[in-house]
């Protein structure tokens, strides 16, 4: 019987959408690491949660805006917000963080200004 569970899994796998794939991966690293969930957390709360960057976008120099990071853990998607630098080494699409911070909003979406993070994966070495 333990290969009908196996072909359950497979079957699943191949057929579920992609970015419902990730998101389950992604939840279930959060989850095993300790951190907080994001659809859980509300405006004001001190969090630490553990997920992947989606999008990164840096100013130029002259700008000073900062470095703006969609960040994902599985279960919500937060904006994290790094003031007055126009690039940080190792912030990129795709890696791996956790970040730590005073969670704010902004016209309904979730952000963090200035966390705290370390990065995750290979490239932290």
């Amino acid at each position: 019987m333990p290969t009908t569970g196996y072909l359950k899994r497979l079957t699943r796998r191949l057929t579920e959408d992609l970015g419902d794939a990730d998101a389950v991966e992604i939840a279930e690293e959060s989850r095993a690491s300790g951190a907080q969930r994001a659809a859980e957390c509300c405006r004001g709360d001190e969090v630490t949660m553990h997920g992947e960057l989606r999008s990164v976008e840096t100013c130029s120099r002259a700008a000073k805006v900062g470095v703006k990071a969609e960040f994902f853990d599985g279960s919500d998607t937060v904006m994290l917000k790094w003031l007055g630098r126009n690039r940080i080494p190792g912030i990129e699409p795709g890696r791996k963080i956790t970040v730590r911070g005073r969670l704010a909003e902004h016209d309904g979406t979730k952000l963090i200004y200035n966390p705290y993070y370390e990065l995750q994966g290979p490239d932290d070495e």
